[in-house]
């Protein structure tokens, strides 16, 4: 399996010759529509799910499956949306899906709270959207988020260590300097290595062999 990082948290999943793309939003600016026999979709801010980019990747394969949280299918109108729920499995050609959370993490208590899905990947990769819901068991690999308005490090530090992964890479990056980068991946660096896991930091358009 095949992971590339494209800008911000935007991922392409290649397996046995399909492919699945995870929120191909507006700031992935580097994404360029191609095969797809998928995509999964985390919630319905613009930076996760961007309608044209979404067409584009239609047009291009009109059998794509799209799953997601029922705001974004409401988001999507007239596009077909499989709404998936926490504790969901689901199979699309060459992955299998499973799902958990149900709720973005908060911004404030003046934000009204939206709907997100974490999702692991063929039982390796495990993205959790906008939140810090924790699978049920130990991901191959995690996609952390290192930078958001909700985020903050000690939180990503707690989260991390929960989960454990074997292996770890930055994303949902794109509003950090260089210098953010390096703070903040030396943050994630140290504490996925602490226990006994190994962290690599993907540039856009870099790749990661499973």
């Amino acid at each position: 399996m095949k992971i590339t990082k494209f800008t911000h948290a935007c991922l392409k999943i290649e397996n046995e010759g399909y492919t699945l793309w995870v929120d191909p939003g507006n700031f992935s600016d580097d994404f360029v529509a191609s095969k797809a026999e998928a995509v999964v979709i985390t919630h319905l801010h613009d930076d996760h799910c961007h309608r044209p980019n979404i067409e584009k990747l239609l047009s291009l394969n009109p059998d794509t499956k799209i799953f997601s949280t029922l705001e974004v299918a409401e988001k999507l109108d007239g596009l077909e949306v499989t709404v998936v729920q926490h504790g969901d499995f689901h199979q699309a050609e060459g992955f299998q899906l499973e799902f958990f959370g149900d709720l973005h993490q908060e911004i404030h208590r003046s934000i009204p709270l939206v709907q997100n899905t974490g999702v692991m990947i063929n039982h390796k990769l495990y993205y959790p959207g906008d939140s810090y819901t924790a699978p049920e068991y130990q991901p191959e690999v995690l996609a952390v988020p290192s930078s958001a308005p909700w985020l903050k490090i000690a939180d990503v530090i707690d989260f991390l260590n929960v989960v454990k992964p074997q292996r770890a890479f930055p994303t949902h990056n794109a509003l950090l300097s260089e210098i953010g980068h390096s703070l903040q991946n030396s943050r994630i660096q140290q504490v996925v290595e602490s226990n006994g896991g190994e962290f690599t930091y993907l540039l856009p358009g870099n790749s990661l062999e499973l």
